[in-house]
């Protein structure tokens, strides 16, 4: 009765979504249907530009089966509001479903059959098919403003004595304009669907004669995280210091290195002059292929934190929560272990073996004090 298209739509040489792989499922799909007798519902669900499926797939369908959308067949745009490592429990309870319907019998087709399938009976929205494809890129895309900003608010709090992000962010996430989610200030985003969908929204906006400046930002902002913190780690230890790098998928519970930040340190730390090796509870073979001679990938977590001048914790992976300050070698003057995501700032920052600095978090320090008093001390005029 229903055919979801779920295929890559992988970013071209302009920054848009390719629909190579779309086309050739709808092709395939058309020629099913020239064979189908009675009424059938094809919805694509991969992130695309507006206008891809009303002006891209649409007249494939129509060409490949013989027959005409609306009338012999019914066509929805309608993307999943998924993550890796939670696919199956996001599918079944979504915020919302978004229906782009080609006309109001696909649409109302479709969202019969998601009442049938979803646990939490989420709200429907249903709309024409470019506003949904809109709406699906620029869900993504706020998101990833959301955590560039917070990422600039962890920066600012690391160069304020006593500045700690975290108590920022809770303030700020009980403003229900707010709300806490994804203002977590960390290392960049990644991953194969969050990076490309800026650029993908620049990309547009320029084909229609608009800007989407701060979606461009977005992206420049992200891409500088690695080398931010690599240069950031060059003042704390130089080279040719051995650094683990714990975390080399885009996130927890993923073996997915796509856009990693984890792989983007490594490469950063190697080109600095760093001897870098690397431990992932998942994505060890990935990372190899990506960092190849650039860093040793290590079978288990003790190994790597052995060979460690500097320890890196890159995502916040179960596994690295579980740390404990005998985990880590003793060194003279004492291994440092830099945390992007505070998530051992309770087991670590005592231990007397332990340099602890954790990303979004100021040194009560002097020089600190000294920049912000210069800021406003007007010698007493």
């Amino acid at each position: 009765d229903v055919s979801f298209v779920i295929v890559p739509t992988p970013s071209d040489e302009k920054g848009a979504f390719s629909l190579q792989y779309a086309k050739w499922a709808f092709q395939e799909i058309g020629r099913a249907l020239s064979q189908k007798d009675g009424y059938h519902l094809v919805v694509m669900t991969s992130t695309v530009l507006p206008g891809s499926t009303r002006y891209g797939l649409l007249p494939v369908l129509e060409r490949e089966s013989g027959k005409t959308g609306g009338r012999d067949f019914g066509l929805c745009y309608s993307p999943e509001f998924i993550a890796l490592g939670s696919v199956i429990r996001d599918f079944l309870n979504p915020d919302f479903n978004l229906v782009g319907e080609h006309d109001e019998r696909a649409g109302s087709r479709l969202e019969a059959c998601y009442a049938e399938i979803m646990e939490n009976r989420p709200p429907c929205r249903r709309m024409s098919l470019e506003n949904a494809e809109l709406a699906k890129v620029a869900l993504n895309t706020f998101v990833t403003t959301k955590i560039a900003y917070a990422n600039m608010l962890a920066e600012l709090c690391s160069r304020l004595p006593g500045g700690d992000v975290d108590i920022v962010s809770d303030a700020l996430g009980l403003d229900t304009r707010i709300g806490r989610k994804y203002l977590t200030g960390g290392l960049g985003y990644g991953g194969p669907c969050f990076p490309r969908d800026n650029i993908a929204l620049g990309y547009f906006a320029r084909a229609l004669g608009c800007e989407a400046a701060l979606a461009e930002t977005t992206d420049r902002l992200n891409r500088s995280s690695a080398g931010k913190l690599a240069q950031r780690l060059g003042t704390l230890i130089g080279p040719p210091a051995t650094v683990a790098v714990l975390g080399l998928a885009y996130k927890p519970y993923s073996h997915v290195v796509e856009e990693s930040q984890g792989i983007f340190l490594a490469r950063e730390l190697a080109a600095s002059g760093f001897r870098v090796v690397a431990y992932d509870p998942l994505a060890k073979e990935s990372a190899r292929h990506e960092l190849a001679d650039k860093a040793v990938i290590l079978e288990n977590l003790r190994r790597c934190l052995q060979q460690a001048d500097a320890v890196v914790i890159a995502t916040p992976d179960p596994e690295f929560r579980g740390l404990q300050a005998g985990d880590f070698p003793r060194k003279d003057p004492g291994v440092l272990v830099f945390d992007s995501w505070r998530i051992l700032r309770d087991s670590l920052g005592s231990a007397p073996h332990v340099r602890y600095v954790g990303l979004g978090m100021g040194i009560d320090d002097a020089a600190g004090k000294a920049r912000l008093k210069e800021l406003w001390d007007d010698g007493d005029k």
